[in-house]
């Protein structure tokens, strides 16, 4: 285990791991977020929000790549996902350690600021600019996903057959046991500490991501704030579910939907995963009940949780 993303980064290689594998992964991962974090101010994302409103910028081409891939699921979830809720975790305070409620009139004026379409992109220069001052991305709904598309990358051209990598929750297993069966992956039970499972999905070759209100969350006054905002409130998203979890062959894709179709809601998300080839959902809702896409089967391992016939 290593920290890494702001979060613990799990990575198991069963057979063919050795110490050059997992050194080139880690180093992959540490330039991943040396690019993409808005709390390192040398990284490209901190560049782009300085010089917003200012000057476009010109960016390694990974983060070039993330930023045009979060347009793309802006758009398909009509702004459901936004990489520009920057000034939303600031004003919350997500991204420091003092969190609290702000005024309307403060969320207010941070909502213009608030729009993907307002990020300009240029290929051919590999620029990416800003058009307002004051707008920021934050691409922590999508940058774990692409390192573990990386972190798949560099073990399957090393020769793995087998292997468990968990970014943060990030999941993506590779190959299939050793007794040729499918891995058993847990969903998170949002009330409870990191690993205790609601239930389990068999799979192979795929990638798990989940969205929860359990992930970073503060209380105030008797209620409960969390970290997935609605772009178009400025708000936590209140919808009745507690955790969105996406399952398809691309974690880079998961971790923008998880984060999309848990904003959009049971309903419109539903609709939206079904739009799309080989992907999968589980939705955990407040009243404990689970519902899931067709071609999900869960084993259910608390009785809390129920499945609605």
């Amino acid at each position: 285990m290593k920290e890494a993303l702001g979060t613990a980064c799990f990575i198991t290689l069963y057979d063919q791991g050795n110490e050059k594998i997992y050194n080139d992964i880690f180093s992959r991962i540490h330039e991943i977020e040396n690019l993409m974090s808005v709390n390192i101010p040398s990284s490209d994302v901190s560049r782009i929000n300085a010089a917003a409103g200012i000057e476009a910028v010109h960016v390694h081409k990974d983060v070039f790549y993330v930023i045009e891939n979060a347009k793309y699921f802006a758009q398909l979830s009509d702004g459901a996902f936004d990489p520009t809720v920057g000034p939303l975790v600031s004003l919350w305070g997500f991204d420091s350690v003092s969190t609290y409620v702000p005024s309307g009139e403060e969320i207010e004026k941070a909502l213009p600021l608030v729009n993907w379409r307002n990020i300009e992109l240029d290929k051919t220069l590999n620029t990416v600019y800003l058009n307002q001052k004051g707008m920021a991305l934050d691409l922590g709904a999508i940058a774990k996903g692409y390192a573990a598309d990386e972190v798949v990358k560099i073990a399957k051209q090393a020769g793995i057959k087998r292997a468990l990598i968990d970014l943060g929750g990030n999941i993506f297993v590779i190959g299939e046991k050793i007794d040729k069966t499918q891995w058993n992956v847990g969903i998170q039970n949002p009330y409870t500490n990191r690993g205790d499972a609601v239930g389990f999905i068999q799979t192979k070759e795929r990638t798990i991501v989940t969205s929860g209100i359990y992930e970073r969350y503060f209380e105030e006054d008797g209620k409960t704030f969390h970290h997935i905002f609605d772009p178009k409130l400025g708000f936590p998203v209140q919808n009745g579910l507690v955790s969105v979890t996406i399952i398809t062959d691309n974690s880079m894709t998961a971790d923008a939907l998880s984060t999309a179709v848990f904003v959009l809601g049971y309903d419109k998300g539903l609709s939206l995963i079904e739009t799309l080839p080989d992907t999968d959902a589980v939705f955990v809702f407040n009243d404990n009940s689970i519902r899931t896409t067709a071609g999900v089967k869960l084993k259910l391992l608390n009785t809390s949780f129920y499945i609605p016939q």
